[in-house]
């Protein structure tokens, strides 16, 4: 890589990749540098970096309205959320201690791979809570989508492609976010003991309730070296809580006996559910996020249990497995892959050394039909192929 790019406004990114185009040389986008082990290994001319890009630039809380510069640490924009008692509501993931970065995640990369935590069982996805961006395409042309106020649906369908895209279709440079006051305390209900297949009913249980659960995670024996832990969250008003915490305990009676976890636990162990620092060592293992349907979790991780040895665990009510595994070989690709075909679901390889990351498929194959309307919306937006050239995709 001979040099970073660090433009300091919109219109000299714009000029950088303008000027990228037409010398057709490669640009890798970055934000705080710390997902750079995420997707496929970019190889490209320069880094294109949005660290200058920072700073909150909206903020009206009457509004439930946020935006944001794209490099904007997430931890200076939660910051700011916190002076008026805000959040953002799809709790979004730092992955630096999976990753051992020393870097921050910013707000773009957050959007960029629609990273969302456990509360988008009850909140939604990061995309959901997108309402605008602004974003520089492959051809150096600003483009802005959405508005500033929730009830501003213009263009809205084009914030949401930008969520997940990994930076192939446009270097971010403004976020909106609609965001929801924070929860004056929370709880969890601890359920001990329980192996996966009477775990995920147990979520189903309480997801199902109308207790309005915000957290359902079960971690199997031996993650965090501890016994298995069904894990079931719930938020607001304390007295709220206390009441809704109750009539749980009572729902899920015959599952077992319940403990409670006060406030400050309950949130240190949700970071760690969240951020995946609970299968972050040994840092050689890789790390696959499966998404599949809740109830066919406990299938998912037997099936590929027969023929990958690896930990997992549960988070979305079973929804999303995180599994370990050896990164030798393919990683356990074609065991987990084979695997789906017959639960369903998709796989994403999040964590492994490069040479893997190279030979292997990182994100879900797609059939042929989606990978026509992939290719043709990289063409569209970066005809090109100038930005993270390859990361999702060879050839993409």
């Amino acid at each position: 890589m001979s040099d970073i790019l660090c433009p300091n406004d919109e219109a000299e990114a714009a000029d950088a990749i303008r000027d990228a185009a037409s010398r057709r040389m490669t640009l890798r986008i970055e934000g705080g540098g710390t997902r750079a082990g995420l997707g496929r290994p970019v190889d490209a001319a320069r880094v294109l970096s949005s660290s200058r890009l920072s700073g909150v630039t909206l903020q009206e809380p009457s509004e439930l309205v946020i935006s944001a510069r794209a490099g904007t640490p997430l931890t200076d924009l939660e910051d700011a959320l916190a002076t008026t008692g805000q959040i953002l509501p799809f709790e979004p993931v730092d992955l630096c201690g999976l990753y051992g970065t020393s870097g921050r995640s910013t707000v773009g990369g957050v959007v960029a791979g629609n990273w969302s935590g456990p509360r988008r069982i009850s909140a939604g996805a990061a995309r959901d809570h997108v309402i605008g961006v602004r974003f520089v395409n492959g051809r150096g042309e600003i483009v802005k989508s959405g508005g500033r106020v929730m009830k501003n649906v213009t263009g809205l369908d084009l914030s949401k492609l930008m969520c997940g895209a990994h930076g192939t279709l446009g270097f971010l440079t403004e976020i909106t976010f609609k965001v929801l006051p924070r929860p004056e305390t929370e709880a969890t209900l601890v359920l001990r003991g329980l192996d996966d297949h009477r775990a995920i009913p147990a979520l189903a249980k309480a997801l199902g309730s109308p207790f309005e659960v915000t957290g359902a995670a079960h971690l199997p024996a031996g993650i965090d070296g501890a016994e298995a832990r069904t894990l079931i969250r719930i938020e607001n008003f304390a007295a709220s809580v206390d009441y809704r915490f109750a009539r749980l305990a009572a729902l899920l009676q015959s599952d077992g006996p319940s403990e409670r976890l006060d406030a400050a636990t309950s949130s240190a162990l949700w970071r760690r559910v969240r951020d995946v620092t609970l299968l972050s060592e040994p840092r050689e293992a890789a790390i696959w996020k499966l998404s599949v349907a809740p109830t066919r979790g406990p299938s998912a991780a037997h099936l590929i249990g027969n023929h990958v040895a690896g930990r997992c665990y549960y988070d979305w009510g079973g929804g999303l497995i995180w599994l370990a595994t050896s990164a030798a070989g393919d990683a356990g690709a074609a065991a987990i892959r084979q695997a789906l075909t017959v639960t369903g679901g998709h796989a994403t390889l999040v964590r492994a050394p490069d040479d893997v990351r190279a030979r292997v498929d990182v994100f879900q194959p797609l059939s042929a039909p989606l990978m026509t309307i992939t290719t043709g919306l990289k063409a569209s937006f970066d005809p090109a192929a100038l930005l993270n050239p390859g990361r999702m995709y060879a050839g993409c």
